[in-house]
């Protein structure tokens, strides 16, 4: 009897015998890895667009740091939301499907948008629109608002994957920026590394490694070191961080535990214990979406709904069949748009030659924005937005084509 211990143990038995070659390209394939064609069956239903709103799914947490007068404390309270996403981010979706599946790879314009609703009128809502703002290489763009406590996160990022000794290494390109109105001050949050253990058995799973960094236009800056559980010893999604003001060696809080599991807060001198976060118990917010027949033909669910009804049901040539369609659409897409020699115009983000704010908070880790590996350095840009919104509030009161077009100029793309 097969066991998730032996090679391809965990694959289902009507694709073990394309488990074996799959492994093989896999192991001589030059090049990345996210441009590789993946079986059927080891694919997510979730596009990669959905990816986001890992961000924000503990609103409260997420706008804790807009009601904090400290500096000091605010630089903890982004800290602390950011290694709650990270359980969200990297394993909250293994839960769910038994083990890390491959997402659909996004389409170029490809949408997925959401709301998180709020019952105690406490936080306000939290919009989230993400985006598909480059296809080769790919990348998804970002941008989660709250009015009520002037909260904005935005970021772009892609991934370059390659694969050495059963595991699959990924480098996460681009980075995320969280800000806050009222005190006008900016976070830079770079991207963890990670690698994706057990792709020999058919079971992976994800684990983080190297380490991100949390650089306040205020001067604090925080850097969490990640590591996992080794031959002998360590725990599984260990991680430890640190929280410290610019030029100084004093350290004001640590972090210690599993982002999967439980972390302890204490302060930096006096190692008193703090806050003690537990990620298994801790609640989600659940994220609104619009029901398909509602959704704009780019949306995510509304694209892939076919495929993803397909590996739901684990009808393998049905995914296959119609994740195909969808791909050949979108190349004949392209070679339509460089025939006329025009481009794809992007619904909510722009590329830009510089982003200031990035610039300005780079200068401390030393970071490049790396824009010829993500197609440019992308930012949300507010008026497209605030045209797409001024778009559907005149579809809502039935207005005349002719203004509703003019509302909407060069804001919206659709497929034909």
């Amino acid at each position: 009897m097969s066991t998730s211990k032996e090679e391809g143990g965990a694959v289902p038995a009507a694709a073990k015998s394309s488990w074996g070659p799959f492994l093989k390209s896999i192991a001589s394939f030059n090049g990345d890895l996210a441009s590789l064609t993946a079986p059927p069956f080891i694919l997510s239903p979730t596009s990669l667009t959905e990816y986001s709103g890992y961000w924000a799914e503990h609103p409260e947490i997420f706008t804790a740091p807009a009601r904090e007068k400290d500096p000091q404390k605010r630089a903890l309270l982004v800290l602390k939301w950011f290694l709650t996403t990270l359980k969200q981010q990297y394993c909250s979706r293994n839960e769910k499907l038994g083990s890390e599946k491959k997402p659909l790879n996004p389409f170029l314009g490809e949408l997925f948008l959401g709301v998180w609703k709020d019952t105690t009128g406490k936080i306000g809502e939290t919009q989230l629109i993400s985006e598909q703002v480059s296809h080769h290489p790919p990348v998804t763009a970002y941008a989660i608002l709250n009015n009520k406590h002037g909260v904005k996160l935005e970021g772009y990022n892609g991934q370059k994957a390659s694969f050495s000794r059963g595991t699959i290494s990924v480098k996460q390109i681009g980075h995320a920026k969280y800000h806050l109105k009222e005190f006008d001050e900016d976070y830079l949050i770079t991207l963890p590394s990670l690698h994706i253990e057990g792709i020999v058995y058919g079971s992976p799973y994800v684990e983080l490694n190297r380490s991100s960094t949390i650089h306040s236009s205020t001067g604090y800056v925080a850097q969490i070191d990640y590591s996992g559980k080794g031959w002998v010893t360590g725990k599984k999604n260990t991680f430890s961080a640190t929280l410290k003001k610019e030029d100084s060696k004093d350290v004001l809080y640590t972090v210690d535990g599993q982002w999967s599991e439980s972390f302890v807060i204490k302060e930096g001198k006096s190692k008193k214990e703090l806050e003690t976060y537990d990620a298994k118990t801790t609640e989600i917010t659940p994220l609104y979406i619009a029901p398909i027949d509602e959704q704009d033909p780019l949306e995510s669910r509304c694209a892939w709904a076919k495929v993803q009804e397909a590996i739901n049901t684990g009808d393998l040539e049905t995914t296959g069949t119609e994740k195909s369609k969808i791909e050949n659409e979108q190349r004949e897409l392209r070679r339509k748009e460089k025939e006329e020699g025009r481009e794809w115009e992007r619904r909510y983000f722009t590329r830009v030659m510089e982003d200031p704010v990035f610039t300005k908070l780079a200068e401390g880790p030393g970071m490049v924005a790396e824009e010829g590996k993500t197609d440019g350095i992308w930012v949300f840009d507010e008026k497209k937005f605030a045209q797409v919104a001024e778009k559907t509030k005149a579809k809502a009161r039935g207005a005349p084509k002719a203004e509703e077009a003019k509302v909407g100029e060069a804001a919206v793309n659709t497929v034909a």
